[in-house]
């Protein structure tokens, strides 16, 4: 915020190069367009901040002095600063960036979506670093966000924060994960009998927001039994096998480990709404081009795995 008692502007500094460059209040004054008395107020103003006489007479001629030649140095470069501060954002190769970029990222996407991401980042820019950050109930990912710790958060509440801007991934039904030899995997299964069974459930990974099942359940006012907490959905589906326990997630999630684990996919009794991911940033980073090209790659990535997850 400039003050009463700056004693610089952008004139005075243009005005001091000109001059020392110039050598000449007269030059200088067609140089800018004015008059010569114009000219020379800025010069007595500046010899009265520098408390230097800035250019003396020497033989005729004006030359700056020691003082003078100091300042148009650190004049030329206040005026490149400002220049690049005030003009247009420079544009973003990926292919020469060396800038660290950091996602939020919990683990309820499937691991492909993040291998994309990564394969992508690394074709496109691979002398940047690409950090991937876990969140949790100690995390707070929203002020990470406003501080520059993290360029981005993917998440699935129901209820995003409305301050950051959104864009989304992917939208996914709720499915049932259970062993390959559960009562379930091949018969239907009523709500009562998914309230009453015994479920893995992922402890809460935000404190601000509570996830998609657990939000759908408190609506219709019933309870599942939490036989099971674990840290992270990647755990859940590893604990199914040789058990009675069923794994709520989301279709792509699900489809994932059903093709590496003997397990089955089954439809949710409970009319779960759509499950919706989606990427979250800040203000101060909408408009930049860096950020704005690591937002398309997991665009991109998520494109992908709509498809894989349809093929399926």
């Amino acid at each position: 915020m400039s003050r009463a008692d700056d004693p610089f502007d952008t004139y005075l500094l243009r005005v001091l190069c000109s001059l020392v460059v110039e050598r000449s209040v007269s030059r200088t004054a067609i140089k800018f367009n004015q008059s010569q008395p114009a000219i020379s107020t800025a010069l007595k103003r500046l010899r009265e901040i520098a408390k230097d006489p800035l250019l003396v007479r020497e033989k005729g001629a004006m030359v700056p002095t020691d003082r003078a030649l100091q300042m148009l140095a650190s004049a030329r470069l206040a005026l490149a600063e400002i220049e690049r501060l005030s003009g247009q954002p420079q544009a973003f190769d990926p292919a020469s960036s060396e800038q660290t970029f950091r996602i939020g990222c919990p683990d309820f996407l499937s691991v492909v979506f993040l291998a994309d991401v990564v394969a992508n980042f690394r074709r496109q820019a691979p002398r940047a670093r690409l950090m991937v950050h876990p969140l949790g109930v100690d995390f707070d990912h929203e002020k990470a966000l406003a501080q520059g710790e993290l360029d981005i958060v993917v998440g699935n509440w129901p209820q995003p924060p409305e301050h950051l801007h959104l864009s989304m991934i992917l939208e996914d039904e709720i499915v049932c994960l259970v062993c390959r030899d559960h009562p379930f995997a091949t018969g239907e299964m009523t709500s009562d009998q998914y309230l009453a069974a015994s479920h893995i459930v992922p402890v809460p990974y935000s404190v601000a927001h509570r996830g998609a099942v657990e939000t759908h359940l408190a609506t219709l006012r019933v309870k599942r039994e939490s036989t099971v907490m674990v840290p992270s959905f990647n755990h859940g589906p590893h604990l199914l096998p040789g058990t009675d326990l069923i794994f709520t997630t989301s279709r792509h999630f699900a489809q994932d480990y059903a093709r590496r684990l003997p397990l089955a996919i089954v439809a949710s009794p409970i009319a779960f709404p759509t499950m919706r991911f989606y990427q979250l940033w800040h203000d101060r980073v909408h408009h930049a081009p860096a950020h704005q090209w690591l937002r398309s790659l997991l665009t991109a990535a998520s494109r992908e795995l709509v498809a894989l997850r349809d093929s399926t």
